[in-house]
């Protein structure tokens, strides 16, 4: 398999998909259909995302282990350590190898119920995602990524503790990374300024959302862990009681700020999808990073 830098290393300007795993038979169905659809329209990657505390940890192995055997698509695995020994670790890192996994997101992750939770490591396993990082390395022939945060992550107290640790995850190994999700591209230029000012200067990839209901503007502020900027609301607000209106809209702003990605040099955009196409095809139609095939 592919490994994701080769995948988004083109030329020319790339997307991504994350999806979670099923947790239903009927939510199961619904992944795969937008695993088909998106499949022709050649993603530099997907992603399968993996639940805090290690909820989801079984059905991510199996959910990406399908993808990466069934499928012409480049798949990768998320990993966290919440709640996971140095055991457990190792044993899920062998399972994503024994799948023909190469390439996997590490991240320490939130606390399970509180994602506002104080951190509290697993007593026989890892304190930092660099730790993570090089473990992941050491284990198999992996291509290894990480998390950045525009808005500084939720513990970091200031930018400079917040770049200090993102460049020790690339020290250890990490290849690239996916931002929080977010919808200020002030925010993510001033967060990439920053890190290439520390002289690192791995791919990171803007992680955006559709906005498609007014459902979707309150997931939204809660993944990113900011409000949505005033002129984004300003659009989308008035709309709420409009759903084909609130949609349209909703697909303009996430066109316009993914183009303004592009413009700045981003290479690749990495799409949370909820497990649903339309709204990510829309976007990738309209930006034209993809190839679509003849009806």
């Amino acid at each position: 398999m592919a490994t994701v830098m080769e995948r988004i290393q083109r030329g020319t300007p790339t997307f991504s998909v994350e999806f979670f795993p099923p947790k239903t038979d009927e939510a199961e169905r619904t992944l795969w259909n937008t695993v088909r659809s998106i499949e022709p329209l050649d993603p530099a990657f997907v992603s399968v995302t993996y639940g805090a505390g290690g909820s989801s940890r079984d059905r991510t192995v199996r959910t990406t282990g399908r993808i990466a055997t069934d499928t012409t698509l480049t798949a990768m695995a998320h990993l966290t350590a919440v709640d996971a020994s140095m055991e457990d670790l190792r044993h899920v890192i062998g399972s994503y190898a024994e799948a023909g996994i190469s390439n996997v997101l590490a991240i320490r992750g939130d606390p399970p119920n509180d994602k506002d939770a104080e951190w509290v490591p697993h007593p026989a396993g890892l304190q930092y995602t660099e730790e993570l990082v090089h473990m992941v390395r050491r284990l198999g022939s992996f291509c290894v990524g990480v998390a950045a945060f525009p808005y500084l992550h939720p513990r970091s107290g200031d930018e400079d503790t917040d770049t200090r640790f993102f460049v020790q995850k690339v020290k250890a190994g990490a290849e690239f990374a996916i931002t929080q999700m977010f919808y200020d591209a002030d925010q993510f230029l001033r967060m990439r300024d920053r890190i290439a000012a520390a002289g690192c200067e791995i791919p990171i990839m803007p992680g955006l959302m559709p906005i498609t209901t007014p459902k979707a503007m309150e997931r939204g502020a809660d993944f990113s862990g900011a409000a949505l900027p005033t002129a984004m609301a300003e659009r989308l607000e008035p709309l709420a009681d409009d759903a084909a209106a609130f949609r349209d809209a909703g697909i303009d702003l996430c066109v316009e700020l993914s183009q303004r990605m592009y413009d700045e040099g981003v290479g690749n955009i990495h799409y949370i999808s909820m497990n649903r196409h339309p709204a990510v095809v829309d976007v990738v139609q309209r930006l034209g990073v993809a190839s679509f095939p003849d009806a």
